[in-house]
């Protein structure tokens, strides 16, 4: 068996070698070709070019960065016709993956499977039918997210979140991070401004007026901020003058030990507030009470709010089906209102637990690893 399997960001690169590792336990002469990262190098994959060549994402770094990217999408598209592989599997990196699919499908029968299905349950609704035209099955982290892609003519196969087998901090590491950093039995409250440095920029003014107002109303409240590493500087900027003095968990200077450390303090907090994104569902994974809040530039902000489908964007709101996590969104996003939310929440017991854990639940926790799942559906579109 030949599998073409292309990824561009370090997620996508965890998700293919998971789906590569399952492959070759059921296929242990399969082989792979592709474009990805260490972990799917770790699986036998010898990539077309660095992965990182079309990591681009935002409308302006795209137009930057347009002709390389093209060119990047002409080669990879030729590479597999030129392959015939059994199958090709796009995880992923829509702008990059679903123009490859695009031409290849306009070359050749190969069958397209795309890894990540696009969040046409919050907007842009047609693009799961432009997606049709060249993808002929979808594997999909969400429970909610088949009916939209089988309603404009794809198979669609719910396979699991990877968070559901990411490890998670246990109760002595959690006490640990705590007599670790001298914080005892003192509330603790994470702040997880992002991931971008756009969004750690147009965060940085509301969550630190929140850090503010948190120190006036609780003083013993002790604020921790585990820094992604693209952006740990910028953080290490943003906190420079906040009461309080946070401790700032920053992976340029713990090394191997960052994403251990990270673990331990989501296991410890008491609160959380959070950049929206896949990070709700680290803190559910850890029954971490958490408050999400997110804003945007004017432009984006218009245009997503009148084409927004959903009322909540919280990933733990929308898999529970509560509406359990408070979150700001634009306009919404202010100090005051996100504040008072977090002192609510200190003042409650595991008001969120229920919705966290049927989260967690129905992302497959406890099931098969998604890698193997996501495996037996590719495996299953071929037969079919």
């Amino acid at each position: 068996m030949q599998v073409f399997i292309t990824a561009g960001e370090p997620s996508g690169d965890r998700l293919g070698a998971a789906l590569m590792q399952g492959l070759r336990a059921m296929v242990p002469d399969v082989t792979f070709t592709g474009i990805g990262g260490d972990l799917m190098a770790a699986q036998g994959l010898q990539s077309l070019f660095p992965m990182d060549e079309i990591s681009v994402m935002g409308v302006s770094e795209i137009l930057r960065q347009y002709g390389a990217l093209k060119a990047r999408i002409r080669q990879t598209a030729d590479a597999v016709i030129a392959a015939r592989p059994d199958v090709l599997i796009t995880v992923d990196l829509p702008e990059f993956s679903l123009r490859v699919a695009k031409l290849v499908r306009a070359a050749s029968d190969i069958r397209i499977v795309h890894y990540v299905a696009p969040t046409v349950w919050a907007w842009r609704p047609g693009r799961a039918a432009k997606m049709a035209r060249h993808v002929d099955q979808v594997l999909a982290l969400l429970p909610f997210e088949p009916p939209y892609m089988e309603a404009a003519g794809m198979r669609c196969d719910f396979v699991g979140h990877p968070v559901v087998t990411e490890p998670v901090a246990s109760d002595e590491d959690a006490a640990a991070f705590r007599t670790r950093h001298g914080i005892g039995q003192t509330p603790l409250a994470l702040m997880l401004p992002g991931s971008r440095r756009s969004e750690v920029s147009r965060l940085a003014p509301v969550f630190g007026e929140v850090a503010a107002r948190l120190h006036a109303a609780r003083p013993d409240l002790r604020l921790v901020i585990p820094a992604a590493a693209p952006v740990a500087e910028m953080v290490q900027d943003m906190c420079s003058g906040w009461p309080g003095a946070p401790l700032i968990l920053d992976p340029r200077a713990l090394g191997a030990r960052a994403l251990e450390e990270k673990r331990a303090a989501f296991k410890a907090a008491d609160v959380a507030l959070a950049a929206s994104g896949t990070v709700s569902l680290e803190l559910a994974a850890t029954h971490t009470p958490m408050v999400i809040a997110y804003d945007m530039g004017w432009l984006s902000r218009q245009i997503i709010g009148r084409m927004l489908r959903v009322d909540t964007v919280t990933l733990v709101n929308l898999v529970s089906d509560t509406r359990d996590v408070p979150e700001f969104i634009g306009n919404a996003c202010r100090p005051g209102p996100i504040c008072d939310a977090l002192l609510g929440i200190l003042g409650t017991k595991d008001a969120q637990g229920a919705a966290m854990e049927r989260t967690m639940q129905k992302l497959g926790r406890g099931g098969p690893p998604p890698g193997q799942r996501a495996a037996w559906a590719v495996l299953d579109g071929l037969r079919a």
